[in-house]
């Protein structure tokens, strides 16, 4: 679903340890992945991919239990880690061909990239992270109240009474968080073609246990993996961009510590910073705004 919007790409099946990823891939140049968040698939780049591989070999990987990607059964803690993950992307990557590369990922994907930084750092060339600041931080902010994000917590619940619950009326539950986190508060935003393609994959049961897997895993595996990484005083090694939007500045943590601020105490001490005019989705809110800092950025690495 959302071939039409990406003229120009092929359909990949690559080879994961938890199972087959999906990926489109499109264009010729340095090779560059571009990672989703939740609770979307690749397609959320649909905007910005196209051009970006006119100068780029652009990899869209549906992230593992999202998409079409495989949907392990889970443990509660570790399969759906960040770590797991990004080890995921490794493989994909390598299967293509490519040992080093970039990698621009969004939401749940950004968590997935920087992960992949701390763990991988001689695979990557640039990092771009798209609004967040890093998993252990922010479970303290939403655990002080300085940032409301109750699905965390909900979908981090306990297996199997969360799946069940949204699986009642998924389409309900995920269009509300969509329209909740974008600028205008509905789902215009999105191109119908697109939230098709969302609302396809995550009616399926297996996926929203994957969800609820992946948030499981993010108060437990990838909050030990931060601090671990924190204590022995760990970063990201490649060149680091930050796109963050308003929805960062919704809650009083931003108030006290901007999300860049966060970022250079504690994994991307040296990064560039871009604030866009959008909700939670750039890369479908702001195409133009993310096309020309991604496109900037990682073409001076190019250069």
């Amino acid at each position: 679903m959302g071939d039409d919007l990406f003229p120009g790409f092929r359909s990949d099946r690559l080879k994961g340890p938890g199972g087959p990823l999906f990926a489109r891939v499109g264009g010729d140049g340095p090779p560059l992945v571009l990672l989703h968040g939740f609770p979307q698939t690749h397609v959320c780049w649909h905007r910005v991919a196209p051009a970006l591989a006119k100068d780029f070999t652009v990899v869209c990987l549906d992230l593992r239990g999202y998409g079409a990607s495989a949907a392990p059964r889970g443990d509660g803690r570790s399969t759906y880690s960040k770590r797991r993950m990004a080890e995921d992307v490794v493989a994909a990557m390598s299967e293509l061909g490519h040992q080093r590369f970039s990698l621009a990922g969004h939401d749940r994907g950004a968590r997935v990239g920087y992960r992949l930084g701390l763990d991988h750092p001689d695979r990557l060339e640039r990092l771009a992270l798209l609004d967040i600041v890093p998993t252990s931080i922010f479970w303290t902010q939403i655990r002080s109240g300085s940032f409301s994000a109750p699905h965390w917590t909900y979908l981090a619940g306990p297996s199997p009474q969360t799946e069940d619950e949204i699986g009642k009326d998924p389409v309900a539950y995920f269009d509300a968080l969509l329209a909740r986190w974008s600028s205008s508060g509905s789902l215009d935003a999105f191109d119908p073609r697109a939230h098709a393609a969302y609302r396809a994959a995550y009616m399926q049961p297996e996926r929203i246990h994957a969800f609820c897997e992946d948030y499981r895993a993010g108060a437990t595996s990838d909050v030990e993996a931060d601090e671990a990484d924190l204590a022995a005083g760990r970063s990201v090694a490649c060149p680091t961009l930050l796109l963050w939007s308003s929805y960062l500045t919704r809650g009083e943590a931003a108030k006290a510590e901007t999300p860049p601020q966060v970022w250079k105490r504690t994994f991307a001490p040296q990064a560039e910073e871009v604030q866009v005019d959008a909700g939670h989705f750039i890369p479908e809110e702001a195409p133009e705004a993310t096309l020309a800092a991604l496109s900037a950025f990682f073409k001076a690495g190019a250069s």
